[in-house]
């Protein structure tokens, strides 16, 4: 641990604070383990299954789809039973499920049912994980402790795909399937050596009251839920989105795209930290405005020109108004949240990623087809607008409401 704290604070500019290490080393190996199997999961269902796009298109649908019940599912079940239990639970069932993919062979039916099925337990256990930073850092510093979760994870990002390459060349896809799950086992037994059972600032006890009429009588966090949605809309569009439209429009070569898209980790990686602290001063509110502009315009300079100068300025334009949405976003859900239910709200912020990588590229790609590239770019644009409203009308929302709005207590339903 001390030697993972030294090199980061190294590299990327920040001090860990003692009590996140452990966090931030489940998620390093967890997010190695993650898309070291998610990069080539489209890959396989094509090649090994013979998939079609609509079937592949479906089974994304309904794996975002479960993954959304389950990252609720996990936040809420991580306020009754304990956080670190839900993340061994989540790296656990990883372990246990991915070797199931080794019996699909040419099955289609089992194949897709697997992939739709593969992001439940990451849910589960990411719900929690993103509740227990809350309960390990006070909230002055959670914005920062979010900020440094999202480093070490996007480094996983960009270690994580080569590695899985390198399953794959060495033994075929069973090889990246064993591999995984040794993977996903690193993360498991990490998080059960240093994980702790409580944080600093966890609860006093479980929550006496269930947590989704708490969620449904917010209507700050529900307002708030609807601008991350849509805030993932146009995060997912440069995912998905914009590689289709660089190499099918613009011409651009996927070994473009390639070198190209090694922007974005590699600049959350070296400067993320440090723009956090840089802005640390600075409310939410407008924090959010300018994130989801920066993210949602650079867009429309495609309709100017794709030279890879200006790709590679909208890509780093975009990834600077991440930088400033992701800790963003995080922190003022935990400040929403009520602290007995914090869990709950976390899984239920959680579910919009998956929202947001379920209809991107529905909408997107319809859009496309049916009206061109810059139609679709002028939707996510408008997107990013009515995410920025939103997100400044909850965030104002924060500090107006009384501390006891939607708080009163109901039995427990676990």
């Amino acid at each position: 641990m001390r030697l993972f704290a030294r090199l980061f604070q190294l590299v990327w500019g920040g001090e860990i604070d003692r009590a996140l290490r452990p966090v931030l080393a489940v998620a390093l190996a967890g997010s190695i383990a993650g898309s070291s199997l998610f990069t080539f999961m489209g890959i396989w269902a094509i090649k090994e299954l013979d998939a079609s796009g609509r079937a592949l298109g479906a089974t994304f649908l309904v794996g975002a789809i479960l993954a959304a019940a389950a990252g609720y599912l996990g936040g809420h079940l991580s306020d009754h039973f304990g956080r670190r239990r839900l993340i061994l639970v989540g790296w656990g069932g990883w372990v246990l499920y991915t070797p199931f993919f080794l019996l699909a062979g040419e099955n289609l039916l089992l194949g897709l049912g697997l992939m739709a099925g593969v992001g439940v337990f990451g849910a589960i256990g990411g719900a929690a994980d993103q509740a227990m930073v809350a309960d390990l850092v006070p909230s002055e510093k959670h914005e920062a402790a979010y900020a440094s979760v999202r480093v070490a994870s996007n480094l996983g990002v960009t270690l994580g795909p080569p590695l899985g390459g390198l399953m794959i060349l060495l033994g075929d896809w069973n090889g990246l399937f064993v591999g995984v799950s040794l993977l996903a086992a690193a993360a498991a037994a990490l998080a059960y050596r240093f994980i702790p059972a409580r944080g600093a600032y966890s609860p006093e006890a479980p929550p006496e009251r269930g947590s989704f009429g708490v969620i449904a009588r917010d209507r700050v966090f529900l307002v708030f839920l609807l601008s991350g949605m849509l805030a993932f809309l146009v995060y997912v569009a440069y995912e998905v989105a914009l590689p289709i439209s660089l190499t099918d429009t613009h011409g651009l070569s996927p070994t473009a795209w390639g070198f190209l898209v090694v922007i974005n980790p590699a600049l959350v990686t070296l400067f993320q930290l440090r723009l956090t602290r840089r802005v640390s001063g600075i409310p939410a509110a407008p924090k959010l405005v300018v994130a989801m502009l920066l993210m949602g315009f650079p867009f429309l300079l495609l309709s100017v020109s794709s030279a890879l100068p200006v790709i590679a300025f909208m890509i780093a334009v975009f990834v600077l108004g991440e930088m400033l949405w992701v800790p963003t976003s995080q922190s003022v859900v935990a400040a929403l949240a009520p602290e007995d239910v914090r869990g709950a709200y976390m899984g239920a912020f959680s579910s919009t990623a998956a929202a947001g990588f379920a209809l991107a590229p529905f909408f997107g790609l319809q859009v496309r087809d049916a009206f061109g590239d810059d139609a679709m770019w002028g939707m996510f644009a408008a997107f990013s607008v009515v995410a920025a409203i939103t997100g400044a009308a909850a965030c104002r929302g924060v500090r107006s409401r009384p501390e006891s709005e939607g708080l009163e207590v109901e039995p427990a339903t676990v």
